[in-house]
């Protein structure tokens, strides 16, 4: 897989890979077909991926908890690093596991966020838990979202992606590792945030106000059924930032909360968790959301 510069030594769409290797028997048990195509101009910024009324009935009946179970047990990234703790606090009911059947045809999970938006339906991650990079037809399927996930609870219910968009330059040169996702009403017709609430977002922020960053981990003994978290300050780094952390392959796509209040469970999203600086991490690496993130969250907001 192409990388995007020398800065980003691993990203943790190739620390999934092993996510996707272990779950190969789940994938051809029921197998999705890649029909998800871009809809955008190519001068467009943002690339679009629209996903049809039965796709999405489809993924609804394709992640039943035994296969949520099963994919998580299917791969082991090693124990637990001594910077990611379980978050014992405030249940986080905005953030959630993104399953999804990826590029290749393989049973996988990334970590995604309910943010506040025009139509109380959108959920930021990372580009990499949408598509591979600098490969446009290489697309995920069956893509859907579970916030506040929990050992195999579904306390909110489980909303299927109706859309996902990208910067382009992800999708043509595996640049800015962000996506947004639009996700349909649940089975009693609500719309996702006035379920769960939602994140504050910013755009053009300063890099340095201490993060609190969550992912569903593929290690054990968690192995992506429980949320994990790392507390750090960022440094800027060749255009991206960077704190200590350990989180690996499954918490892709989630947050980076700056001002986080553990009693409310609330904070301002900066960034998502997008890449690793060697395969024993000791840093987690994000983009600084500028003008081309909020393209791509408009988009998505206003759809």
């Amino acid at each position: 897989m192409s990388e995007p510069s020398p800065s980003v030594v691993r990203r943790l769409r190739g620390r999934a890979t092993g996510l996707a290797v272990a779950g190969t028997a789940l994938a051809l048990a029921a197998p999705m077909p890649a029909t998800a195509v871009p809809v955008q101009a190519a001068a467009d910024p943002v690339s679009v991926l629209k996903f049809t009324v039965k796709e999405r009935k489809d993924a609804l009946a394709y992640w039943t908890p035994a296969r949520m179970k099963a994919v998580g047990k299917s791969v082991d990234l090693g124990p637990t690093g001594p910077k990611a703790k379980p978050w014992t606090g405030t249940a986080l009911k905005t953030v959630g596991r993104l399953f999804f059947v990826n590029a290749r045809g393989y049973d996988t999970w990334c970590t995604a966020t309910a943010v506040k938006s025009a139509n109380r339906s959108t959920v930021m991650t990372a580009a990499h838990c949408v598509r591979l990079g600098s490969s446009p037809m290489n697309t995920n399927t069956a893509m859907v979202f579970v916030p506040g996930y929990s050992k195999g609870k579904k306390p909110y219910g489980t909303f299927a992606v109706r859309s996902a968009a990208t910067p382009r330059t992800w999708e043509k040169d595996s640049t800015d590792d962000l996506a947004t996702l639009v996700v349909d009403t649940d089975k009693s017709g609500r719309k996702l945030t006035d379920v769960v609430g939602s994140q504050a977002i910013a755009f053009n922020r300063p890099v340095g106000a201490p993060i609190s960053a969550f992912g569903y981990s593929a290690t054990h003994p968690q192995l992506g059924e429980e949320l994990l978290h790392c507390v750090g300050k960022p440094k800027k780094k060749l255009g991206i930032q960077a704190i200590p952390c350990d989180l690996t392959g499954g918490s892709s796509g989630g947050p980076w909360l700056a001002g986080f209040d553990a009693t409310t469970g609330k904070g301002i999203l900066v960034s998502v968790n997008s890449g690793l600086d060697s395969l024993t991490p000791t840093e987690m690496q994000g983009e600084v959301f500028g003008s081309l993130a909020k393209k791509v969250y408009d988009r998505a907001q206003n759809s």
